[in-house]
Formats: structure tokens, sequence, C-alpha cells
């Protein structure tokens, strides 16, 4: 009896001690009803800095690798310490993890422990440039060749790397640099510079949005006033719940291919019917709440300073220090019971810098399958939020101690639907995320995705979306959806960049220039893209649920909006929205946050219910 009284009399102090001081609160404000329009400079000027931006990530990239490679033939000569014995166990186990390693020589002296192969080149560059490698690591030089295509049509590049104790012992290597023609590739699409997906892929039609009026995509600039959808498909959401003899009625009448369902809206694909026969089909025949597309979404990267001794982070990572978020790990450095969830390509679950980081996740491509990545995307978005930090190991994440859900709804092309994303978002809110990044999107409004984002929503989920590499101000979808918080991409000079999309609809900007993070084939490469910027973002909102659980997705939000650096014009801008994220004002925010007026009742039920719960 007592210690119940103990309990109530706890309660009453606690309720008495939550009520807020200042409103801090401010609803999301919508975009306006101006004509989409493009930034200022030309298409020919964003088209020629686009390529820059690729050529810039394709030279990090490279620049990535060697730093890389570097690290590893240290260990190997540390680890070895002059053993030909140790050196061939240890090159062994290293060829076996990094199979971007063609071949590798441990030399000394005289003695030497060669494993893999010299690639055939026309002019026998690599076996020129392996020897002079060897000379160079003889004098105790560091020798890097320039780039080579080999007859495999692979690039190549020879690195010799000297024992800084051991004079005459050093590590030559040729090293695959397919990462680079990998990057160049990717980033021609998710940056819009060549159509995607090309026409005729997946059985799609590019269309104006919200709409099946055909357009055809001859350019990269033209991905951003289009929307793509599969052309034998439709989505419907029926008023009422359909009978066993009425679907089956609709499956004859549309000669269904297949049907997916989730709860009363189905995705139903025809052998023979197309979009445009479909959609009057359903909304004349029978009872809907809506009959849509099925569309087609696409890969959208004052306390002292904690500086983490990963191998690459000094260096290559400048977003990090650029958004304060050294500074923020004094306050939180993430907590495992906080899962964020990747919507993506998949991730390398056994990356060795995220390894330790994976939780449960599903493959909705293939339900069969694990959710590996066979792009590289989701895995480059994963590890800029939890890449194992201080492991000295590649880069950095910004979260130490979050988990990631990996949940692949996009294929091996980059694209996947709004049923795969919808659904994957569902799965993520069910399996216990609390955070969701969609480093995703298109321009056009799904009414099917917004429920499930929706269910998300009420569920109290913080869910964050790329706005798109197009530079256009038309809204894209999900990260225009009112329950969705936005991100735009910044550069390293706190410039809009080149590529991103604004609009009213903007809440933050975050870094998305030339990132560095992890890459499938256990490799890092550096990417850019609002794709980049969105996991910066979930990352905090991930940091912030760490520091303080007891906060609702709505006041996760808001104390990211506050805390943001103001850039460009003053206030909120279609640019930037509130500003570039600042890890150390919204953690210290979160922590001290007690609330608004709009959110008190909730947030006093849930710390009441905590506490009684104890006295139970």
């Amino acid at each position: 009896m007592g210690k119940k009284w103990i309990g109530a009399l706890t309660i009453l102090a606690v309720a008495a001690l939550l009520i807020p001081s200042t409103n801090l609160f401010e609803p999301r404000e919508y975009e306006s009803d101006r004509a989409p329009q493009s930034s200022s400079f030309s298409a020919k000027r964003e088209h020629t800095l686009k390529l820059a931006a690729v050529q810039e990530d394709m030279n990090a990239t490279a620049m990535l690798c060697i730093s890389e490679c570097s690290k590893d033939f240290q260990q190997l000569m540390s680890a070895s310490d002059g053993s030909r014995a140790k050196a061939d166990a240890q090159l062994k186990q290293m060829m076996h993890e990094h199979m971007h390693m063609s071949y590798v020589s441990w030399v000394s002296g005289t003695r030497s422990v060669d494993r893999g192969s010299i690639p055939k080149t026309g002019k026998n560059e690599a076996e020129a440039y392996v020897a002079t490698a060897k000379a160079q690591v003889g004098k105790g030089a560091k020798f890097e060749s320039s780039a080579f295509t080999a007859l495999d049509g692979s690039r190549y590049m020879v690195l010799g790397v000297p024992d800084s104790r051991h004079a005459g012992i050093g590590v030559i290597g040729v090293i695959k640099q397919d990462i680079v023609k990998s990057v160049e590739k990717h980033q021609m699409r998710n940056l819009r510079l060549v159509p995607y997906p090309a026409e005729g892929n997946y059985k799609i039609e590019s269309v104006k949005p919200n709409s099946t009026i055909d357009t055809t995509v001859r350019t990269g600039e033209e991905n951003g006033n289009a929307s793509h959808y599969h052309v034998r498909d439709v989505v419907v959401h029926f008023a009422k719940p359909m009978s066993e003899a009425e679907m089956k009625q609709v499956k004859q009448d549309i000669h269904a291919e297949s049907v997916k369902q989730i709860g009363d809206t189905f995705v139903f694909r025809s052998k023979n019917m197309e979009t445009e026969q479909l959609i009057p089909y359903f909304k004349q025949k029978w009872q809907t709440e809506y009959t849509e597309p099925h569309y087609l979404y696409l890969t959208n990267d004052e306390e002292d300073s904690i500086v983490p001794n990963d191998a690459l982070y000094s260096e290559y990572q400048w977003n990090l220090p650029s958004i304060e978020t050294e500074k923020g790990w004094n306050i939180s450095k993430g907590d495992e019971q906080i899962v964020v969830a990747v919507l993506d390509t998949g991730v390398q679950s056994n990356h060795p810098d995220l390894k330790n980081k994976i939780t449960e996740g599903i493959n909705l491509i293939d339900e069969e399958q694990e959710p590996n990545d066979d792009v590289g995307h989701g895995t480059h978005v994963s590890g800029i939020i939890g890449a194992t930090v201080n492991n000295g190991e590649g880069v950095a994440g910004l979260s130490w101690y979050n988990k990631i859900m990996p949940i692949k709804v996009l294929d091996s092309s980059g694209a996947g639907s709004t049923y795969s994303v919808a659904q994957g978002i569902i799965w993520a809110v069910d399996h216990g995320a609390k955070v969701i990044n969609m480093s995703l999107g298109n321009y056009a409004q799904a009414d099917f995705l917004h429920d499930a984002i929706k269910y998300a929503y009420e569920r109290d989920v913080v869910m964050i979306a790329a706005s798109g590499n197009d530079n256009t101000e038309r809204p894209g979808y999900p990260a225009a959806y009112p329950e969705v918080f936005a991100v735009a991409a910044t550069d390293s000079n706190k410039e809009k960049a080149s590529f991103s999309n604004y609009g009213d609809y903007i809440d933050v900007a975050a870094p998305g220039d030339s990132i560095a993070s992890t890459y499938h084939g256990s490799q890092y490469a550096a990417l850019s893209g609002t794709s980049m910027a969105s996991p910066h973002v979930a990352a905090l909102a991930g940091l912030i649920r760490s520091v303080n659980p007891e906060l609702s997705n709505v006041e996760v939000m808001d104390i990211m909006r506050k805390s943001a650096v103001d850039l460009g014009a003053e206030g909120k801008d279609i640019y930037f929205g509130y500003g570039e994220i600042d890890v150390d004002k919204a953690l210290q925010a979160a922590s001290t946050f007690g609330g608004t007026l709009q959110t008190f009742p909730e947030h006093v039920k849930r710390r009441l219910e905590r506490i009684a719960s104890k006295y139970e």
C-alpha cells in the first residue's frame, strides 16, 4: 500500500514539473501555388555543374580507394613484422576481404610473397607500373600510378607503400577501381544527367506529374518535369471490402497477371490492358476511394569536439564537422534501442564498417532473399547514418550506436514502385523503427503511398525524405507530403548544391556534395545528391530520440527546424527551409525540451505511463 502511495505522489510531482514555459511548436508551412520553376542559372550551366559534381565524386572515390588500401598495406606490414610466413597468412586474409585487390606483393629485400595476378594490358602498362613501384618502395618512397584500363575492360591503378620502420620492406598492389566507373554511372543517373529510368525499362511510361498524359524523356534535364508509372498497373483503394466473387470478376475483366494487397488497397497488373484503360474501368464499374497509376520512385547522398580515429575521417569527411557533429557527440552518441529504417537498395550487412550496426530487415523486391545491396546506394546512405565510429576503419557515421534496419524497396537498377515503398514503410513501423529515411522519390502524388505515410505518422514515426536532384521547384514526393520532413542539399561552402530541388515544402538542408561513405564490395565512395543529405537528418532524428525518447515525432521535427542555422534569405526560404541542421544545437534543445502547449497532454501521458509502470 505504501509503495503505491509513493508512486502516486511521484506522478503528481512530475506532472507539476512538466508544464512548459514557452511555446516552441510551429506548424509546417505548405508550398505556395506558384508554378514550379528552376533555379536562376540556365539548363546548360546546371548541366555543367552536375558534370563537375560527377567528376569530383569520381576523383574523391579514387582517393578514398587509395587511402584505404594504403592503410591496409601498412597494417599488413605491421602484422607481418618482417616474417615471410606471417606476411603470407595476413596477405591471404586481406585479399579475401578486399576483392578489388587483384595482385599484391609483399617485398623484403630479395624475398617476396605474391598473391593474385597482374591484369593483361595492351602495352604492358601494369607490369611496367609494378616494376616502378617496387623500385620506389625499395628506396623508401611511396608510388601511385595513373589509372589505366586492362584488356578485361576494368580500371586499375598500381600502389606502392614502403614500411616506415624497416628499410627495404614494402607492399605493392594492383588495385581494381571499377568502383570509380560504378560511381560515374550511378551519379549520371542520380543527378539526372541521363534519362532515368530509360524509356522501355520496367514496362513504364513517362508522364506529366499526377496524370497519365504521355511525355518522352530524352535528357536528364527533362526528368525534372516527369513522373513514371508501370504501363499495365493500376492502384485501387476500394470504398468497401470486395467479396471473393467480385474480386474474381475483376481479375477476369482485366485479364489480371498479378494482384498485390495492403489493407483495402490493391495493385493490379493486367496481361494486356494498359493503365489508361484500367483507370476508367475501375472508376466506372466499382466504388473506389481512389484509382491511380502505379508510380515508380527512384534513388535521390562549445565543448571539446570529439574527433574520431576513422582512417578516412579527417581528410575526406568535411560534412560532419560542418554541422557540429563532433560537439553534438558530447550530448549523445545514439542508442541501439532507437532503430533507423533505410528504405533503399538494401545494405551490405557484412561491410567492415557496418557489420555490427545492422538489425533485422526485409527484401520487398524478392522476399525470399536477404536485403542485400546490389547497387551501392543503400550501403552509402546507411554509412552516413551509422558507419562504425572510432574503429580506425574507413569512415564515421553520425550515430555511434543507433541500429540500421535495411528495407530493400529498390531493385538492382535503383528503381522501385509506390507499392514496395508503401509496403516498406508499414513493415518498418510494425517492426519498431522510430525513424525512416527515404532517399528516393518522384514528382507524382500517390494516395496509396500517402496512406502508408499517414499510418507511420499516426504511430509516432519520424519520416525523412530527399527532395530530389533536378534543380526544380516542382514538389517531389514523398518529401512534399506534410507528414514527411523534406531535405535539400548544401555544399562545403554552405551554399545550395547545384542539383538540389527546392520549394516551400523544404524543412531543412544538410550536406549532400561529394559525401564519403561506405559502398558495396566492402569499399568506400564519394557520392553527391539529396540522397546523401537526407540520411544526415535521419541520423540526427535518431540521436534526438536517443537523448530524449519521450519526444513525439512532431517535437523531433520541430527541434530540427528550430535549431537549424539560417542560410540564404533571412528566415525560412525555398532553398534551405529553416536552414542547415546543427547537431549540437539540436541535441542541446532535445536534452532540455519540456514540451509545448499543443503536445503537452500527450507528453505528460507518456511520462506518467512510464513512471506508473515501475510501481505495478
